[in-house]
């Protein structure tokens, strides 16, 4: 018959007993954390992966982005020029944001640096309207924002998505 005594202060005992009830929390959470669906909704899985591949480099990377929302432009941009997010967005500005949000980006990431813009002629607006131009916004040779802008007395500006 062996006997085995050892001498173990109350401290030691409690801090045995937290780092179980941590490992126990942690396996709880971890196993909840498992059994939730990993499911996004077709819009957000859509605008993942084009986050994914906004390469903006070349005018045919461009031409190409806004065709994949529909959109048929000319392919020659009608003005490029480089522009600075502002450091200190205005009322404007983050309304432009918002815009930019809702579809994926955010300006603010950019604050006080340049990018570059490209606008585009729009071909085909629904109802055929012929005052319709896209801006392509390009920092690092990846896109990172833009809209479709009526240039028409009270025109209205949109994200890249076709309207209804």
């Amino acid at each position: 018959m062996v006997i085995v005594s050892a001498k173990i202060s109350k401290r030691n005992v409690l801090l045995g007993i937290l780092a179980a009830v941590c490992i126990v929390v942690l396996l709880v959470f971890l196993l909840n954390k498992a059994d939730e669906p990993n499911v996004q909704p077709q819009e957000q899985l859509q605008e993942a992966t084009q986050q994914q591949s906004l390469d903006g480099g070349s005018n045919e990377e461009r031409v190409a982005f806004l065709q994949s929302f529909g959109w048929q432009v000319n392919p020659t941009p009608t003005e490029t020029q480089e522009v600075r997010v502002p450091q200190e967005f205005n009322e404007v500005f983050t309304r432009y944001n918002e815009i930019q949000q809702k579809q994926g980006f955010d300006l603010s990431e950019f604050a006080g640096k340049t990018a570059k813009r490209y606008v585009y002629a729009v071909t085909n607006y629904p109802g055929g309207s012929q005052d319709h131009f896209a801006t392509v916004l390009v920092h690092k040779n990846k896109i990172i924002g833009g809209d479709v802008t009526s240039t028409a007395q009270g025109g209205t500006m949109h994200g890249f998505n076709m309207p209804d």
